[in-house]
């Protein structure tokens, strides 16, 4: 029976595996990453987040949505039913879990090499066997994994902002399909009052009452309401579909109704003055920017660090002999620098850390503008809508009572009765216009202090060079 003696470099290359067993292995978190992205989420929109698995759609979640489905719809329920059922945003989630798991990988030591060699002839026969280690894969751990913890963060944030954006795009097209089915109604009563207007010329006409001329701008007058409700009754459908589209709704479920009109505006506009104080306090995009900035210096002082020295490998060798003493000691794997000192590499990593500084500036400056910008179309638009609300629609009011007055009275004709009834219509529905204009920007408003504010592009660029700098100024192992 054969005794093996330990060795002191064996005994280190096995203490130094042991503590990166016991004390570098990370595990996957219970709820994987949902709930910080569900607070940030919560924070901007009111809405949580619930992360459901395929097996249990037909569950809780799904009688939510039917419940919320199954009453007039709300913005705050159209945002509920998309933070719910949207698929899109689900995938988004689901990157947590891949960033999660190379957190975990990067937590762990490489798996160790094993060689096994034989060799015989004159009568003997000589068998090799080892076992190496990565030794700076071992001392580089806490490094990889805090830059791998710092990329989880990342994709949290990211996370975070497309249930942000897909909040404010669900809200938005709420207003947009409350406003249009609005308007069609006017539109309908536009056509109502144009055939009632171009029948009436008709019999006029026929009578000798009324000149070819009038009954001609008459009757091009009911062509063109036609034809102006037809395409307001596209734009109504156009814009439910896309509230449906957000929602990730289709079947029966697309057969949900609205409220009948649009939110009243608020008693007087917030105030401007530290709108870009909160941007960069809350923009998602600004803190995954720095996030990015930060991993990326940290990347680059293990680039530097590794830079000379990126391969030692060092294991235990046993070699046996026919006829001889078992011989056993160790072996140690070194790359030599000789035509690759790794200043290119570090040079990347330099260059990458400069792009990630700049893009945070460039991010801040431009969250500065839209912010600004935002907040100078929400300002507008509400006092736009209150001009038509309490001007315009008032004015145009008096002048239908006054008119129907003079038509009863006998000093006007049905014809001047009929063009104020458009006139008002008309009026109705630019104010509806207004209103609706003024909620968009509201919602683009906070979107541009909670969110991105940007578009959804811009902020996908954002995510995937943040993970593309880390991934390149990372070490080879």
């Amino acid at each position: 029976m054969t005794r093996y003696t330990s060795s002191p470099m064996l005994r280190a290359v096995a203490t130094g595996a042991l503590a990166a067993l016991l004390g570098g292995c990370a595990s996957f978190s219970p709820d994987g990453g949902l709930d910080a992205v569900s607070a940030m989420t919560s924070a901007r929109t009111g809405q949580d987040l619930q992360l459901t698995q395929a097996k249990h759609d037909s569950g809780a979640t799904q009688a939510e949505v039917a419940r919320l489905l199954g009453a007039p719809l709300t913005a705050d329920g159209a945002v509920r039913v998309a933070l719910l059922n949207n698929r899109g945003l689900r995938a988004s989630l689901a990157g947590l879990g891949v960033a999660e798991a190379d957190l975990v990988q990067a937590g762990r030591m490489r798996n160790p090499g094993l060689s096994f060699s034989r060799m015989s002839g004159g009568g003997e026969t000589e068998i090799e066997r080892g076992v190496m280690f990565d030794l700076v894969g071992l001392l580089t751990i806490p490094i990889r994994r805090d830059i791998e913890a710092r990329r989880f963060q990342g994709a949290k944030l990211a996370a975070a902002m497309d249930a942000v954006r897909l909040a404010a795009d669900t809200r938005k097209a709420w207003f947009n399909a409350v406003a249009a089915a609005q308007s069609a109604q006017y539109a309908e009563q536009v056509r109502e009052a144009a055939q009632a207007s171009a029948e009436l010329a008709r019999r006029m006409a026929r009578a000798g009452n009324l000149s070819a001329l009038d009954g001609a701008r008459e009757q091009v007058f009911s062509a063109e309401a036609t034809a102006q409700l037809a395409r307001a009754r596209h734009q109504a459908t156009a814009a439910r579909e896309q509230l449906a589209r957000l929602m990730g709704v289709w079947g029966a479920q697309t057969a949900f109704t609205l409220l009948e009109r649009l939110p009243d505006l608020p008693a007087a506009p917030r105030d401007g003055d530290n709108v870009e104080s909160l941007a960069m306090r809350q923009r998602l995009d600004v803190q995954l920017a720095k996030l990015d900035a930060q991993a990326t210096a940290r990347a680059l002082g293990l680039s530097k660090a590794t830079g000379f020295v990126n391969v030692l490998d060092a294991g235990y060798v046993n070699t046996s002999k026919t006829g001889a003493p078992r011989e056993q000691g160790y072996e140690i794997e070194l790359v030599l620098p000789i035509f690759d000192w790794g200043g290119a590499r570090v040079a990347k990593a330099e260059a990458l850390y400069m792009q990630s500084v700049h893009r945070t500036a460039h991010a801040a400056t431009s969250a500065r503008s839209q912010v600004r910008e935002a907040y100078s179309a929400y300002r507008t638009n509400y006092d736009l809508a209150r001009h038509y609300r309490d001007e315009i629609v008032p004015l145009q009011k008096k002048i239908s009572e006054e008119t129907l007055l003079r038509y009863n009275g006998m000093l006007i004709g049905v014809f001047e009765l009929l063009a104020d009834a458009r006139a008002q219509i008309t009026r109705v529905t630019a104010s509806i216009e207004a209103q609706r204009d003024f909620w968009i920007a509201e919602t683009a408003l906070q979107a541009a202090i909670n969110g991105s504010g940007g578009s959804a592009a811009a902020a996908a660029s954002v995510v995937s060079s943040a993970a593309g700098s880390v991934d390149a100024a990372a070490p080879e192992h």
